[in-house]
């Protein structure tokens, strides 16, 4: 059965008629024990098909080790999206980007393609003073409509910092570290293990808090 029914292929297609840049989807799965691998590659498999500028890598995260470790990729499934030469662009989906997300997901495809709107002076300004390692978890749930609003703004600014990375994780898949983080409601951001806020707040508020990070580093 297809996870992306007609409408929404028709729809992707178009979104993507768009891209100038081919970009590499890298899927890390494992055999087992791993409950939505084999749909999570099925429904990237879908994706890839509705442009001829996406490109569909597998890899396992046991056999692929020494490529899990180059993109910090510890979980399964984890999605990283490479550019058109192939470099990683410190975002992550783990977690099927289904659901909502679907919507985050498209987005940052764009993103890395080149296609997205630019950041203003002054956000860019205030990113340039960003010197130390952010890391920027955005717990959310598939059917959460807030949560990809809030996942695109944290894959925006590691987009636009090398010192920042930005991951999605999907809350029940990885029900572990959500209790480990409190995760009682979506979307909850942790920044740095540490910092945190729920809520799809104002790109302000991410901003305040990478701003804190820095100051005590």
């Amino acid at each position: 059965m297809k996870l992306l029914n007609d409408e929404v292929q028709a729809q992707l297609k178009t979104v993507f008629e768009n891209m100038q840049k081919d970009v590499t989807i890298a899927l890390f799965i494992k055999e087992d024990p791993c409950e939505t691998c084999q749909e999570t590659s099925d429904f990237l498999n879908e994706l890839v098909a509705t442009s001829p500028h996406l490109h569909l890598k597998m890899y396992d995260i046991e056999r692929d080790h020494a490529i899990a470790e180059q993109y910090n990729v510890k979980m399964v499934p984890s999605i990283v999206l490479l550019d058109q030469d192939q470099q990683y662009q410190r975002i992550k989906f783990n977690g099927i980007p289904a659901g909502h997300e679907i919507n985050s997901f498209v987005k940052g495809i764009l993103e890395v393609a080149g296609a997205g709107a630019p950041l203003s002076g002054e956000v860019m300004d205030r990113l340039s003073e960003v010197k130390h390692p952010v890391n920027i978890k955005v717990f959310v749930t598939l059917g959460c409509p807030h949560c990809s609003g809030a996942v695109e703004k944290a894959h925006k600014l590691a987009l636009s910092n090398e010192y920042i990375d930005a991951e999605m994780i999907e809350a029940q898949t990885f029900y572990d570290l959500s209790d480990r983080f409190n995760v009682s409601s979506v979307p909850k951001i942790v920044i740095n293990d540490d910092f945190e806020f729920v809520g799809n707040q104002p790109l302000e508020t991410f901003l305040e808090e990478i701003e804190k990070i820095q100051a005590v580093n």
